[in-house]
């Protein structure tokens, strides 16, 4: 009995040592701000954080990927990964923006047809539209065709990619109309992101789909035997996850005001990692919202920091590619020490 009482301390006492993953992330972006925060002042003599022009620019440059990873998220907790995010998000850039031209551009790709000052509505529902087709063939392919997750979206990150090439023959296309700029002038990719977290953080937390999403990640099959169904669910999340990656190219396009084929080139593995860095477990059933949301803001004080320090681009990169092994490397770390925990 007495062995038993100390084995039940043991293990209350490693809980309670042991901080939420969101927490930990958190305090990683605490220390991240500090650190460029004094190099800030001993070698730029100016402050990194206090600075309204470098921060709105930092958080609208990495609130388009943060949309990207929400629906990222969701994969990753129900068990999945998908590849397939930024080839998305350059498809539906180049077809979106071909239909929100204005007419002052004479060559426009559809002023012959006069598809030209479309209303807004238009160029959205119809890139929507695309997103949602690259969608549906994913979750076809992973609920119903029972493919590994990651051959079926690595199959449409090549085929969306090579779609956003062959539409244009890789020319950029410009010009959109005032109305279709206004969803990416100044912070309003930032409250679409905001928007979109908490509603998805919502949805997660208190819906049926969220729980089941949980469930299926952490044991498909007693997923199943508790009556959920999972390829049914499994084919709305990757549906829903291109969705967002379809928004985020059109937020990503009014912003730039023009659509080129390569955009939203290694995105996905952005927002894999922002995920991974906030939580989220590769291996599914933990992981949130908030999480990924600290994991982007991780992201964005770390380029936005270099740029900051005059950092070279390449050695960017370098971090990227750091940053995201590191982040596999972390959830390995965490799976381990949770298994040793229980």
């Amino acid at each position: 009995m007495t062995d038993v009482a100390a084995a039940n301390d043991m293990f209350t006492a490693r809980k309670r040592k042991s901080l939420p993953a969101e927490m930990n992330a958190f305090l990683g972006l605490v220390v991240l701000i500090l650190i460029f925060e004094a190099l800030g002042w001993s070698l730029m003599g100016q402050s990194f954080l206090f600075n309204k022009l470098r921060l709105s620019i930092m958080i609208t440059q990495v609130a388009v990927v943060g949309i990207l990873a929400v629906g990222v998220t969701q994969v990753i907790i129900s068990g999945g990964i998908d590849l397939s995010g930024g080839s998305i998000i350059g498809a539906t850039s180049m077809i979106a923006m071909s239909f929100a031209q204005s007419s002052v551009f004479p060559r426009a790709i559809y002023i012959e047809q006069g598809w030209v000052d479309l209303p807004i509505v238009i160029p959205i529902a119809i890139g929507l539209g695309v997103a949602l087709i690259c969608g549906i063939i994913n979750g076809v392919l992973v609920a119903y065709v029972k493919l590994p997750s990651f051959i079926a979206t690595l199959g449409m990150m090549v085929t969306a990619r090579g779609v956003a090439l062959w539409y244009t023959e890789g020319k950029p296309i410009s010009f959109p109309t005032d109305g279709f700029k206004a969803i990416g002038e100044g912070l309003m990719p930032v409250w679409i992101f905001i928007t979109v977290a908490v509603l998805f953080w919502l949805i997660l937390r208190y819906t049926l789909y969220g729980k089941h999403t949980y469930a299926i990640g952490s044991n498909e099959a007693a997923a199943r035997m508790s009556g959920i169904n999972v390829e049914r669910h499994l084919f709305l999340v990757y549906v829903i996850a291109a969705l967002l990656a379809g928004l985020a190219a059109l937020v990503l396009t009014a912003r730039s005001q023009t659509a080129q084929a390569m955009f939203g080139t290694t995105n996905e593995l952005d927002a894999i990692a922002m995920a991974v860095i906030g939580g989220v477990s590769l291996a599914g059933g933990r992981g949130s919202i908030l999480g990924t949301a600290i994991g982007m803001l991780i992201f964005g004080v770390i380029f936005s920091g270099f740029i900051f320090l005059s950092v070279d681009a390449y050695y960017q990169n370098m971090v990227k590619g750091a940053i995201i092994v590191g982040a596999v490397a972390l959830d390995q770390w965490r799976q381990k020490r949770q298994a040793m925990e229980i």
